[in-house]
Parts: C-alpha cells; structure tokens; sequence
C-alpha cells in the first residue's frame, strides 16, 4: 500500500494551490531561486554554498537583477539559521522578488518540508521557479487498470487519485448464437468459437498495450476484470494474458452492463481495494450527500446562503465544496452606523455596485474583506466545527453536486429550517432517478 502523502483533501488542495502559484510566478532576470535539499545533504554545507553563491552574484552586471538575486540568496541563508538539520523528507526553498499582476515587485520566501521523500539536490537561479519535482507528488503512487469485458466490447482504464481514464476500446463484433438447426448449426458454431477465441486473444494483447510499461514492467498497483457472462472468467482461464498481468489481478466482479457504465459499477464494487484513492472517496462522499437528499431526512443544505447559514450555527457535520468554486466572499462595512454585512457574490453578481451601497441611504460601504468563498472555508472550516470535503469535477458524482447544486453544500448534524428557505421550495424538484449513479 503507498504511503498517503496527505492528511487530508484539503491539505492536498492547499498544496495544489502553492504548485499553481509557483508555477506561473516570474521574476526579473535570473531572480528567482529554487533550492532543493535532500535528506542526507548537511545544512552547514548548502549554507557554505550560497555564502560562494553571494559572492559570486556581486559580479551580475544588471544592478536590478544583483540585488534581486542577493536579496534572495539573504534570505534563504536567514530561513536556514531555523534548521538544525534537514527534515526527513528534504527541505524545498523558493526565494526571489516575483512580479505581480499589477505589475509591482513583491519578495517572497516558501520553505517547506515536501510530502515524500526528495531525492533532488538543485541550486537554480531562473526567470521561474522549478516545480517539476514536486508536481509528481500531486500524482498517487497508486493507480489501478480495469479492463470491462462483454459480448459487445471491451473497455480498458485507469483509476489513480481523482483522475479515471479510458485507454482504449473497441467493439467485439461477436456473431450472436445460431438459433436455426441443421447441417449449418454446427459451422455456424464453429465460426462463433473462432471468432469468439480471436476476441479474447487481441483483448489479451491489448491488456498488455495498456498495462505493461516500456521498462517492461505492470505500470498499475493492481487490475479488475469485470463483465457479464463467461467472457470475462474466460479471458483469465485461457493461457493468453501475460503472466505480469495476471500478478496484477486483484479482483473479479459480475456487472450488467459494459463500456462506461460498467466502468463505473466496476469501480464502485472493487471499493474495498481501491478505498484508499481519492477518486472513490469523492464518489462517496457525494453519495452520502444524495443518499440524505434521496431519504427526505432534512440533514442536508446547498448554496451559498443556506451552507452559511447552517456553518454559522455549527450544524454542518461534513462541508463538500468545489475546488473551482467562483464564488467570492465579501465582508463590507456601513462606517456610519457600524454595522457589517457579508456576501456570496459571483463573478457576475459581483459587477453590480449597487451591492455595495447601503439599500435605505444609497450610502457607499467600506469593503472590509474579499477573497474566494473556498479560500476562506478552508481558513475558517475548522472554527465552524466542520469535517472539510474538497471535490473536483473528475467523477460523474462531482459533475451533478456541480451542476445541480452549485458545487456546495454540507451534510448535516441535525436538521434545520432556513431563512431564505431555498432547499424547501425546490426539494420536490430534486429526483435520483435522473442521475446517473
């Protein structure tokens, strides 16, 4: 089993949001250094390093990018003066004065211990941050191959972290039985076998296409064959797979149906060997939300505005919110009556000033705060006594809370009536059936 790497969805977005910020930052010049310290390496010999380091950049000609590159080199050489020794996973360090969208000089300085063990060792000075060694540690180790065997085709794919992907497919093209008897029974038969033979032997060949990587090794943890009738039993009997995919067979499961929607039963009854996957925790999770939906049992609020209110009042159990989520969070104050009101505005919502005048005096109130509604659930989550659940739109469940309930909404503790009584009124609209789960 692969080490998890995160403690939690949030921490996993938290460092997916540090990725992105790192990625896209630029600096003048070669102002912007990235340092990568490997367990083994000693602090006192990288802090000899850019003492050299300093002195060599004292030779840049550009008087902008010397100091810049000083200046960072300073400050690294600061942040190191708090470690004793490397921590056990390697030390990241990036430092440099990135230009900002509005176009100003900001300095920054990040160290952090990364989520796996670093075996890099890298001392660059560029117009950009190296990241390249810490976007494989957003990719899990894990990774799984199912390949969806039926008389109509056959589907192969992989599941790894919140990303499922179809490999190839391809349609069987298998002769139905022949229903008529006489002497052309028997041929017919005979061509259906060899047919039916020729089908699970490119199946087989492909499986190996699919699964076996160029250092010739099984490129997943492990493999699920699903499918309906013998085809699928039938694939794993016949000496055709290569012995390195059969290693890798961990389960074997009936399904109805093929193609996509097999896939994703599939997936749903091999949980108990894939659980650890943040692709089927997101598809639970969900679940559970539509589950109370689907019971009528009142433990549920979607929307900005009812998610809010039920945080405020400590009753959300588990929050589920999108990534991706547009929504801001305004927090604006009337100076002269003191009082402060709070927003959840769309991009679109937002270009209405109005909403920032008082309603009665047409007064202009003092913008006291702004940032993404998810950013500052994920700062605040925990004040509000809530389990924090950050989902993607990676899975066909992630899809529907998106579009059907604008991607956030909470599980909870007990039920609650709401001002704005938005779940009430549209509760009868809501119907399982039409989802496809």
């Amino acid at each position: 089993m692969a080490e998890k790497a995160f403690d939690s969805c949030v921490d996993f977005w938290r460092f997916k949001k540090l990725l992105k910020f790192l990625e896209f930052a630029k600096g003048n010049g070669t102002s912007l250094i990235t340092l990568l310290i490997p367990q083994k390496d000693q602090i006192s010999r990288v802090t000899r390093m850019l003492g050299e380091e300093l002195g060599t950049a004292s030779s840049i000609k550009s008087k902008l990018n010397r100091q810049s590159v000083e200046s960072a080199i300073t400050s690294i050489l600061q942040k190191l003066k708090l470690y004793k020794c490397v921590p056990k996973n390697g030390l990241v360090i990036f430092s440099g004065t990135v230009i900002t969208k509005e176009g100003k000089n900001k300095k920054h300085i990040l160290d952090f211990e990364p989520t796996k063990p670093m075996s890099d060792k890298l001392y660059l000075c560029d117009n950009k941050f190296y990241i390249e060694p810490l976007k494989s540690m957003l990719r899990e180790e894990e990774s799984y191959g199912f390949i969806i065997i039926d008389g109509q085709g056959t589907l192969f794919a992989n599941v790894s972290g919140n990303a499922r992907t179809i490999l190839q497919k391809f349609s069987a093209g298998l002769p139905k039985k022949h229903a008529r008897g006489g002497s052309s029974a028997a041929r017919f038969g005979r061509e259906r076998l060899l047919k039916r033979q020729a089908y699970i032997k490119k199946v087989a060949e492909t499986a190996k296409d699919c699964f076996i990587n160029a250092e010739l090794k099984a490129n997943v943890s492990g493999i699920i064959v699903a499918g309906s009738a013998e085809l699928k039993t039938d694939l794993i009997k016949y000496d055709l797979l290569d012995n390195r995919i059969k290693e890798k067979i961990i389960e074997v499961v009936d399904i109805e149906y093929g193609d996509v929607i097999g896939l994703n039963r599939a997936i749903d009854l091999a949980a108990e060997k894939i659980g650890n996957l943040h692709f089927v925790k997101e598809k639970a999770i969900i679940r559970n939300f539509f589950d109370c939906i689907q019971r009528d049992n009142g433990k549920y609020c979607y929307g900005c505005e009812d998610t809010m209110e039920a945080l405020k009042k400590g009753a959300v159990e588990t929050l589920i919110c999108w990534e991706d989520l547009e929504v801001m969070y305004f927090k604006l104050k009337n100076s002269r009556e003191e009082i402060f009101t709070t927003h959840y505005l769309s991009p679109r919502e937002a270009q209405n000033l109005n909403i920032f005048k008082d309603s009665n005096t047409g007064f202009r109130l003092e913008l006291v705060e702004q940032e993404l509604l998810v950013e500052y659930l994920i700062e605040k989550y925990s004040k509000f006594g809530t389990d924090m659940k950050i989902i993607t739109n990676g899975t066909q469940e992630g899809k529907q809370f998106i579009a059907g309930f604008g991607g956030i909404g909470g599980i909870l503790r007990y039920k609650m009536s709401f001002s704005n009584s938005i779940n009430e009124e549209n509760e009868e609209d809501f119907n399982l059936d039409e989802y496809d789960l």
